[in-house]
């Protein structure tokens, strides 16, 4: 199972957003830095409300949804790559994971008490990411120095890797993540042995107060009306920084609001968000925009017994999406039976999809779409 670790530093809410997506009290949640010192780690449900509509068109006795799993890492401080606040142990939990969910404070309270002194949430990232391009630089330098020898005999692969890291070293040391770095499809799989801190895809999660939410949504939303609240415009800060110097995204979220429903009934939870004018929860945006972080997607099964959403990679073929069921699935694929969600939906059963001409066969050169309805034909 894949997993996504959320990062930050001490005391802006990583804990209490943990607690939040794994709907659990298991992560400590206090004002002082370092309440977490060993990795909390949770399985998440991927909320997808296409299974809820399918099990009404098959009349399905249970839903089975996707799941990732969500680990709550120690806060880091700077010198963290120098060991400083127990740098070293918690970078090498972060070397673990596949992703990187970076919560970054985004609201001023002054009796929560920031490491910094004050609420910057630009310079905040800049903190985590130096941190985090030092350890990597310090990878590099050791793996470089150990391959000179080897592809000075001439030893093709590790020409290859020195030539990578020659050609990595630089950019890091321009203050950029090795993510952003244009490599070819041989460096990539190369670069994967590196185990570099800097190349996991990261998602940044604005933490903002729980008064303030349906006010930040709504500046938003419809920008340049007038003078925005100062949350608004760290998130915005924020949105801008990493669009521009990291090529990835930032979504807005209340770990308090989350935390506090996570103890009440679904009803219940509507009406608290409807009092705070709020529309629908945070973490399932974030649990979806994590599971797609991950290059995970989703096709389904149903039928009475289940309706089940299955976990592919993008861009994985029928064959291998039948081997998420089963190996004999993919040993034996001969076809699958696809119909796109929306167009089963739309007509109301297989029977009208089938008259309609929307059901599909599929081969094994087939690139599986998020949200297909699948069948496999297979013979073992």
């Amino acid at each position: 199972m894949l997993s996504a670790g959320i990062v930050g530093l001490p005391n802006v809410g990583k804990s209490t957003l943990f607690n939040a997506v794994t709907r659990t009290r298991k992560a400590q949640a206090a004002n002082y830095p370092f309440c977490t010192i060993d990795p909390n780690q949770g399985v998440v449900v991927v909320p997808d409300p296409r299974l809820a509509v399918l099990s009404q068109i098959s009349h399905s006795k249970k839903l089975v949804p996707a799941v990732i799993e969500f680990v709550d890492i120690a806060g880091l401080v700077r010198g963290a790559s120098q060991g400083e606040g127990l740098g070293n142990q918690f970078l090498s939990h972060i070397r673990e994971v596949n992703a990187i969910v970076q919560v970054v404070r985004c609201f001023e309270n002054g009796d929560i008490h920031h490491v910094s002194g004050s609420i910057d949430p630009v310079r905040d990232i800049e903190v985590i990411n130096t941190e985090l391009i030092l350890a990597d630089l310090a990878t590099l330098q050791k793996r470089a120095d150990r391959l000179q020898k080897s592809a000075r005999a001439g030893d093709k692969a590790a020409k290859a890797e020195l030539a990578l890291a020659e050609k990595l070293i630089p950019h890091l040391n321009g203050g950029s993540p090795a993510i952003t770095l244009e490599l070819s499809d041989d460096e990539t799989r190369i670069a994967k042995e590196f185990m570099l801190l800097t190349m996991k895809p990261t998602l940044f999660a604005c933490n903002v107060a729980e008064g303030d939410l349906a006010q930040i949504a709504a500046e938003l939303e419809k920008p340049d009306t007038g003078e925005p609240h100062p949350s608004t415009r760290y998130v915005k800060a924020v949105q801008d920084y990493v669009r521009m110097h990291l090529n990835t995204e930032a979504v807005v979220i209340s770990a308090q609001i989350e935390s506090e429903l996570t103890d009440l009934p679904e009803e219940e939870a509507q009406e608290y968000l409807k009092d705070l004018g709020v529309n629908e929860s945070g973490v399932g945006a974030l649990i979806r925009a994590v599971y797609h972080l991950l290059g995970l997607r989703t096709y389904l099964t149903t039928g009475e017994q289940e309706t089940r959403a299955w976990t592919i990679r993008q861009g994985d073929k029928a064959p291998a999406a039948a081997g998420v069921i089963h190996s004999d699935f993919e040993r034996g694929f001969i076809a699958a039976e696809t119909i796109a969600y929306d167009d089963l939906v739309a007509l109301g059963s297989f029977a009208k999809a089938r008259e309609a001409g929307k059901l599909r066969i599929e081969g094994k050169e087939y690139v599986v779409k998020d949200g297909d309805v699948m069948e496999f034909r297979f013979n073992v």
